[in-house]
This record gives structure tokens, sequence and C-alpha cells, in this order.
């Protein structure tokens, strides 16, 4: 009786532990005998003028202490942002995404036989720096607020980064791009099989993707006694891709 009761409570074990495992196995179709499970994935593009761009603005400073560093950093990051704000980019579009103080040291001093002499390095100033992120919305005056930015005393400026304030509607011209291509696939694939398509058993989306265009970069003299002109700047076209992998029921 004792075995009994053991090899019942090993077999309830088995049987516990098992269920995590089964259940996030995905189940497989049932087909009758003579059909087949085709599976085929397809990606879908749609195309269009990016409306909005993304790019950073920030200062940099360098004081004998930590006080001076952040002091003068303080005072050119406000006016910074307020150049963005005359520059008709509003309080929401733009937001601190880094703020660091750090220690900058002594360069080692180099010994007679090329080697350096040990020891800590010794602090010599404090560097700060203060960067924004910033949402252009109107992609024709962004030439005019890199310059605008400059002449305010920013001496970083990275971006832009291009993209779609309302990515939804090319997001579903992408899928159903994908969708059709798939469908296309499956038929050549059971012509070429001498079957027929059923039925789709299955849809699941791979998500979406959209490249990066070509990043302008720049970063800003701190001399501004010639101001130069605007960059100019392509805004081009952006590709909006979305996959999709569909289960495709054949039969003769």
């Amino acid at each position: 009786m004792k075995s009994a009761v053991l090899l019942a409570a090993a077999a309830f074990a088995a049987t516990t532990l098992a269920q995590p495992a089964m259940a996030q196995q995905t189940p497989v179709p049932t087909l009758e005998a003579s059909h087949t499970l085709l599976t085929v994935s397809a990606q879908g593009a749609s195309t269009r003028e990016p409306d909005m761009a993304m790019f950073t603005a920030g200062v940099t400073t360098q004081g004998p202490s930590a006080s001076a560093a952040l002091a003068e950093n303080s005072t050119r990051m406000t006016a910074v942002i307020a150049a963005l704000k005359r520059a008709g980019i509003a309080d929401k579009d733009i937001q601190t995404s880094n703020l660091n103080l750090n220690p900058v040291y002594a360069p080692p001093k180099r010994l007679p036989d090329g080697s350096y002499e040990a020891g800590d390095q010794s602090i010599v100033g404090y560097q700060a720096n203060n960067t924004v992120s910033v949402r252009q919305r109107k992609l024709d005056n962004f030439g005019k607020v890199i310059d605008a930015l400059v002449t305010a005393g920013a001496n970083q400026v990275n971006g832009p980064n291009f993209m779609l304030a309302r990515p939804e509607e090319a997001l579903d011209e992408a899928r159903v791009e994908a969708m059709k291509i798939a469908r296309q696939r499956a038929q050549l694939y059971a012509q070429a099989a001498g079957l027929r398509v059923v039925r789709i058993i299955s849809i699941s989306e791979n998500g979406g993707y959209a490249p990066q265009p070509v990043m302008y970069r720049r970063a800003a003299a701190d001399s501004l006694s010639a101001a130069p002109p605007p960059p100019p700047v392509a805004a081009g076209e952006l590709e909006m891709n979305m996959g999709v992998t569909v289960q495709f029921e054949l039969a003769p």
C-alpha cells in the first residue's frame, strides 16, 4: 500500500511540474491526413514624408570647482532653453535628458624611462554637462533653430532623428501589404506543389521597424564671432515596415 501511495504522489508531482512547460508550447493545428501546413513570413512597407524630428542640444562647461562649473553651465543652459522657446518650441517638447558633473584629472607625469608616475591623479577642475531632448514639429524651421541654439551658447547639437508624429496609418498600410505578399507567396508555393490554399490557420505580427535616416551631427564652436548660415537639412522620406508570419492549410 505504501508503495502505491508513493507512486501516486510521484505521478502527481510529475504532472504538476509538466504543466507550465506544456502551457508555454504553441498548440499544433490539427490537419487532415492529406493536408499540408505551410508557414510564410512576409514584410510590408509604406513610405511617408516625416513631419517631426528629434534632436539633442546641450552645454558642456569646465571650472576650477564643482560650483563654478555648474554655475556657468546653468547660466548658459538657461539661455539655450530660452532660445528654444523663442524659436517656437513648446515647453512639452523640451525635456532634460542628461545632467552630470565629473571631476577633471591632471594627466599622469611621465618618467624618464617612459613609464608614468604611480599614485592617484589630482583633480584640477570639474566638467558639467546638461542636455535636453527636443521635438521639432516645424521641420522648415530646423536650420534656424539650430542656428539660434549655437548663438545662445549651445556647444553640443546632435540630430535630427526624423519620425512621424502619428505613424499608425503608415503601419496599417504596411500590415495590409505584408498580408497581401503572404497570400501571394502561399498561392505560389501551393501551385508549385500541385496543391491549393484551403484556409489561414494563424497570423502573428513580427513587429514594425522604421530605419534611421542619415543623422546630422554638429558640435558648435565656443567662438560666436562669426555666425554661420543655418545648416541645410533634408528630411527625405521614411519607410515604415511591418512583418507577419502566417500559417496556411494546403490541400490536394
